[in-house]
Order: C-alpha cells, then sequence, then structure tokens
C-alpha cells in the first residue's frame, strides 16, 4: 500500500467536504489491508467538527470515533457494508450503515463516517472510497 499517507489525506478531505455539503460534523476514517483476508490494515481518521455528539434530553454523549471505528470493524469480518444486515451484529458493533468497503488493486479499502444520518453518513464515506479506489 506505497502511499498510503498520501492517499488517505486526500480522502479524508473529500469526506469533509461532502460532510460541508450535507451540512454534518463528526468522523471520517479511512483504511487499506493489503492482501485477501484482513489481517491488518492502515489507517487514518479526521475530526469533521465534532469528536463527540450530545447529549441530548433522549440520548448520552456519543463517542463518534468509537462508532466509526466500530463500522470499520463490522466491515473487516463481512467484507460487505456496515449495516449491510448479512449477519446480526456482533458485541461491539452497531449494525449501523455508515462505513463502505470496496476490492482495491491490492487489498480491501474501507472508508466510515460517524455523525450524521445513516444515509448521509454513507455519502460522506463514498466520498473517500472513491479517491481510495482510484489510487489504491
Amino acid at each position: 500500500m506505497k502511499h498510503f499517507d498520501e492517499v488517505a489525506d486526500l480522502a479524508l478531505r473529500a469526506m469533509k467536504q461532502r460532510a460541508a455539503e450535507l451540512n454534518i460534523k463528526g468522523v471520517a476514517m479511512v483504511a487499506a489491508s493489503a492482501g485477501g483476508r484482513i489481517q491488518s490494515w492502515s489507517s487514518k481518521m479526521l475530526v469533521v467538527g465534532a469528536m463527540k455528539k450530545g447529549p441530548s434530553q433522549d440520548e448520552p454523549e456519543i463517542n463518534l470515533l468509537a462508532i466509526v471505528y466500530s463500522k470499520a470493524a463490522e466491515m473487516a469480518d463481512t467484507l460487505q457494508a456496515s449495516g449491510s444486515g448479512v449477519r446480526s451484529p456482533l458485541k461491539g458493533e452497531f449494525g449501523w450503515p455508515g462505513g463502505v468497503i470496496t476490492r482495491g488493486k491490492t487489498g480491501y479499502l474501507f472508508a466510515a463516517f460517524s455523525g450524521g444520518s445513516s444515509a448521509d453518513d454513507v455519502k460522506a464515506a463514498q466520498a473517500g472510497l472513491d479517491i481510495l479506489a482510484v489510487t489504491l
């Protein structure tokens, strides 16, 4: 995964821009794993306006960083987008959409966003994955 850091920075900037267009704040992350099985990865994250959300009258404070990496962990196991429903969430997972995955030239590529609605999280994540997929 040569040049991951530079490409990751571009992907995170694209996710930040898309989040601004969607008027959402949260946490963006991207990762790349070489090979056909997820045994390790390189990742980068960026706080896009807020690492935590709340508390509100109905919910306690939310750790968006924990949620974004939970989405990535689910994808690493299922090799499907987070929240795809291919299986029930395991302990530590939420089963929430907002993470996208694809097979790149040398392994798997991930992008996830947490902080907006599920649909908006997917849109922000896809902006990052599109950048990764062109290069890696």
